[in-house]
């Protein structure tokens, strides 16, 4: 009996390719509670650099999931926040969130080469 070949779900590789880029689930995730300018969200994510920060958000913000406003001042100001399609995510970071907390733990992270965050 020939079986069919696996096939892996385009949809679902473009989402993870998306999301698995290092700190967009994260910065998605920082957005859940509101907006937030760039000062707030580099002092939220430790470990992530400015340019890091930056590119990333111009990122989120082309794939229509994040929303830059800017602010005339004096001073000027910029904010981020989730899109409709950003929020669209939330049911599936939520699930993430508590599949995590329930089984990758800080030891099962350690012991199967994944560094520990801070």
């Amino acid at each position: 009996m020939q079986h069919e070949p696996r096939v892996c779900d385009a949809a679902l590789s473009r989402a993870f390719e998306f999301l698995g880029k290092r700190w967009n689930g994260v910065l998605l995730g920082t957005l859940i509670t509101g907006p937030a300018g760039f000062s707030e969200l580099r002092r939220a994510i430790a470990g992530i650099s400015d340019s890091v920060l930056s590119e990333r958000l111009s990122e989120l913000t082309l794939a229509g999931l994040v929303l830059r406003r800017v602010s005339e001042g004096p001073p000027i100001s910029v904010e981020y926040s989730l899109t409709p399609s950003g929020q669209a995510l939330l049911p599936a970071l939520d699930a993430l969130t508590t599949w995590a907390a329930e089984n990758l733990t800080e030891e099962r992270c350690t012991e199967a080469g994944a560094r520990p965050r801070a």
